[in-house]
């Protein structure tokens, strides 16, 4: 049995079979226990009755138990005789008819079981003792009908139960299986490099859960492969550049169309560089992505890390025209932290802000602790971006305008590794922007 279909509606009718089984007989039992109880009361009432009219008309008990033999009705020609299951004793408690061992005719009955029988009165005065044992069935037949009519319904009934458990463990069978078969659909669909696929969340129940998570899953795997594409098609891009200089200057040099001078050589070794710092680029990702960037922690003083990255920028940014500004407290905790990975950070970031900051605009670095750690905060004048933009200019080969050319723009990769670099380090970074007011850079580097 394969289908997890047959394997619910053999399930559903294995439990209702058992349960109706239990039902039926449990209810044949406590029928035929209550009606014989109740059968047997009425016996009893109408048999005392009957013994008290006796005495009434005889006035003593004798021939009382031939007579009560002779009037004991039975319909039934087939039924078995009746056994008499009770004794009488007379008002002085000896026996005068014997149904049972240990009442013998003529014996006493002891005061114990006096107290146990059931006193027979005629005109208020006490003229017997019934104690009962069986009392003869009246009429047995018709509640013989009555209890096979009974067992009877019981036996259909269970029946009739039996085929709607049959026919609701084929429904609920397949409508539980049902988001399992869509699920199915999907994954093989998905192999076959349909990625993206959804399915329906029919309920919030575990089965719910499982189609989003699914739905999830499906939409972060087509995001993450189109990612991938579209990375490798920018790496593609991004090497082909350098390389159509590299090559083409070659060859010309080569083949005599342009000079062996050094201008020329100075064009193709620029070119290599970039290659390099692009590949070494890549690599620092990768290395982040497997978890295997190398982060040497070591106390680092940060308010003197800071101040000399601004002072090497000094020069770059006389030559552009822009100011750049250290705000920083008196004191600043030292940080554990790698100082050429921070120092790889801080300068990717102020490379992004210088790139796009204006002549006479301004460029703000600053730091100071935080509750959380310690805050370094870079600011700049630039044109800045859309609210809804800001958190994509740490993906790989992001760009917010993508008509401007690399060398402008540079790789793409700075503020992704910049990203990679301070996640290692059990930071966090974000930005903040908005159109025309300029880039708001924050990091927080644990204490």
């Amino acid at each position: 049995m394969r289908s997890i279909t047959l394997k619910l509606v053999a399930a559903f009718l294995g439990i209702g079979l058992v349960s109706i089984l239990v039902v039926v007989l449990v209810a044949r039992w406590n029928t035929s226990q209550e009606f014989e109880k109740f059968v047997s009361s009425r016996n009893e009432s109408e048999f005392v009755t009957r013994l008290t009219d006796y005495y009434r008309i005889h006035g003593s008990w004798d021939g009382v138990e031939e007579a009560i033999n002779q009037t004991v009705p039975v319909s039934d020609p087939d039924a078995p005789p009746h056994e008499m299951k009770f004794n009488l004793a007379d008002a002085a408690g000896l026996i005068i008819v014997s149904g049972s061992p240990g009442f013998e005719p003529g014996s006493r009955v002891s005061k114990s079981d006096i107290e146990r029988s059931i006193e027979l009165e005629v005109n208020g005065e006490v003229v017997g003792y019934l104690l009962v044992g069986r009392i003869p069935p009246q009429g047995a037949p018709p509640e013989q009908t009555f209890i096979r009519q009974v067992n009877k319904v019981l036996v259909y009934s269970a029946l009739a139960a039996t085929a709607l458990a049959l026919v609701l463990g084929m429904i609920l069978s397949r409508t539980l299986t049902k988001p399992i078969r869509e699920l199915t659909a999907a994954t093989q669909a998905m192999s076959g490099g349909n990625f993206g696929m959804q399915v329906s969340v029919p309920s919030q129940d575990e089965l719910g859960e499982l189609a989003h998570s699914f739905n999830k899953m499906s939409a972060d795997l087509a995001q993450s492969i189109n990612a991938r594409r579209q990375m490798t098609a920018d790496i593609a891009h991004e090497l082909r550049t350098p390389l159509s200089l590299v090559l083409g200057h070659a060859e010309a040099v080569h083949d005599g169309v342009l000079p062996p001078s050094l201008e020329n050589f100075e064009i193709i070794r620029e070119e290599a560089g970039r290659l390099e710092h692009l590949v070494d680029d890549l690599r620092t990702l990768s290395l982040a992505d497997a978890g295997e960037l190398s982060i040497e922690k070591q106390p680092t003083d940060l308010k003197k890390l800071l101040q000399d990255i601004t002072a090497v920028y000094q020069h770059r940014v006389q030559q552009k025209g822009i100011a750049l500004e250290l705000n920083l407290p008196a004191e600043l905790p030292s940080v554990q932290a790698d100082t050429n990975r921070i120092t790889q950070v801080i300068t990717n970031i102020l490379d992004n802000a210088l790139r796009y900051t204006p002549a006479d605009g301004r460029v703000i670095l600053t730091a100071k602790e935080a509750k959380d750690g310690i805050q370094i905060f870079i600011k700049d004048s630039g044109p800045g971006i859309e609210a809804d933009k800001v958190h994509h200019i740490f993906d790989r080969f992001y760009r917010v305008d993508p008509s401007r050319n690399r060398d402008e723009g540079g790789s793409g990769l700075g503020l992704a590794i910049a990203k990679s670099i301070v996640q290692a380090h059990g930071g966090q970074i974000w930005a903040e922007s908005v159109l025309g007011q300029g880039m708001n850079v924050f990091i927080v580097l644990p204490k």
